[in-house]
């Protein structure tokens, strides 16, 4: 009987290691990708919501911050851009 009750722990143990593997294989790949990147994956350029969220700006702040030229921006069609290296050079600038 003790070995019955073994027998069927270890084909359970099995039959769940076999299903849990390639999930361990997709968190790997993607783990690995992650980490490829480095630390400076921030995007080339940054558009309005970027802003919004990543420094909590509203849409009047970064519309008089473009105006009064405190943020550099390029423009292309209707989407303005933010050029991340003068973004992190205006925040190492007024830093305190």
């Amino acid at each position: 009987m003790k070995k019955d009750v073994k027998k069927k722990k270890l084909s359970f143990l099995i039959k769940v290691k076999k299903m849990i593997d390639p999930v361990v294989v997709k968190l790997e790949t993607i783990d690995s990708k992650i980490n490829s990147r480095g630390n400076d994956s921030r995007p080339a350029y940054y558009r309005n919501e970027d802003l919004k969220k990543i420094f909590g700006l509203s849409p009047n702040t970064i519309i008089k911050y473009r105006q009064t030229g405190i943020l550099p921006y390029s423009k292309l069609g209707e989407i303005f851009l933010y050029d991340s290296n003068q973004i992190e050079k205006i925040l190492q600038e007024n830093k305190s």
